[in-house]
This record gives structure tokens, sequence and C-alpha cells, in this order.
């Protein structure tokens, strides 16, 4: 993480936030935009330059997946990471449906907020702070095998990035590759993972553990 990192926040509570800010700035990461909801904190983003958000899930007006939901909608790659208090595998779900890039507990170490900032900014994502037994039990209903083939450092790199909602030309600039490159790769892991698309693909790579 460098000092040009910049850092928007979301939580309707506002000691809350005192809280977090105060953590990130032991960690040496500064927030310069912070709301009390999602819309709120949307609205303030055109007027701003972020490089990571980091997100409750729960608020009024607008949630943290809906944030999410909002940004990809209107063509943003912008990382969000979601905080919560609840240890729930649909929210995770939904976080990686939404396009999150992160997804951690509340009571989740500094350091592990600190390493899903620093991968956010870095195109990296963290999704592994729930129990994942329920998640892989509910996906195993419709496909329990496991991978044609084992995966290189460089597709599990793009299954991440698939993972937070990147498209291929964005995926392409952030790995320094082709976009046809990058298509050729997505074509490979779906074919190992025998799935029809690109969702299916993330939410079976995250119930076999491969991201």
């Amino acid at each position: 993480m460098n000092e040009s990192t910049r850092i928007a926040l979301a939580d309707d509570q506002a000691l809350v936030r005192e809280g977090l800010k105060a953590v990130l700035r032991d960690l040496g990461i500064d927030v310069v935009l912070e709301a009390g909801d999602g819309q709120a904190l949307l609205d303030a983003l055109d007027e701003s330059s972020i490089d990571v958000v980091v997100s409750d899930v729960r608020m009024p007006r607008l949630d943290g997946i809906g944030l999410v939901r909002a940004l990809r909608a209107r063509g943003s790659a912008l990382p969000v990471i979601l905080l919560t208090t609840f240890d729930e595998s649909d929210l995770l779900l939904r976080a990686v449906e939404a396009g999150a890039q992160g997804f951690l507990l509340k009571d989740a170490s500094p350091e592990d907020l600190r390493e899903a900032i620093v991968g956010a900014a870095q195109g990296r994502g963290l999704l592994q702070p729930v129990s994942t037994d329920p998640v892989r039990e509910r996906y195993a209903f419709h496909d329990r095998r496991e991978p044609l083939d084992t995966f290189g450092e460089r597709e599990v790199a793009i299954l991440r990035l698939l993972a937070g909602g990147y498209s291929n030309k964005e995926i392409a600039r952030s790995l320094h590759l082709a976009e046809g490159t990058v298509k050729n790769y997505v074509s490979e892991i779906l074919a190992k993972l025998d799935t029809r698309d690109r969702t299916r693909a993330v939410l079976k790579a995250i119930t076999l553990r491969i991201i």
C-alpha cells in the first residue's frame, strides 16, 4: 500500500466508522471519503478519486451489496471490500455475484483488513471469512464434480478478477495481457470447471477452494 492509495468508507454507525478509521490510520491507510450509507457514498464518489471502497454490508437506503451492484451497473470496476458482523454464507455468495473483491467479518484482524485492501488495490480478492461448508453444499447440489485439470497461478488470478466482476478488457489491463489472451484463459477456465458461464465458474471455484 502506498501513500497515494485513497480509501472510501461507508458505515451507518458513526462510532464504527471512527474505529475503522483509527485502525486504518494505524495501518498507514487514510480514509479520504466517508458516508453513512451506500447511496451517500455513491453520490460522493462522483466528485472524488478513490482506489478502494470499504463498506458495511447492512446499511439503510442502499446497502453494501447494492452499492457494489450500482457501481458495476455504471461500468465502474472500483474495488469494494464488504464488512459484516454476520457469519452468513449466503452473504458471501451475494457479494461474489454482485462483484465485490473482498468480504470480511468485522472481527477480522487489522492485518487481514490491510491484506484485503492491498489485494483489492492490486486486483486480487479475499472472499474467505465465513464457513464455506454451506456454500459448498449449496453448489454441490448442482455439480459435485472436481475440475478436469489443475489451475496455474495465472488462471487463479483471472478467476479472482472474474469473482470481482471484471470484464475481459479490465482483466487484460490489470494483468498486462492482450484481451484475446484473457478470452482464451477464460475459455480454458470454463472448460476445466465444466461450467457454461463466468458466474457458475466463480461459484464452483469458491466451493472447491480454488480461490
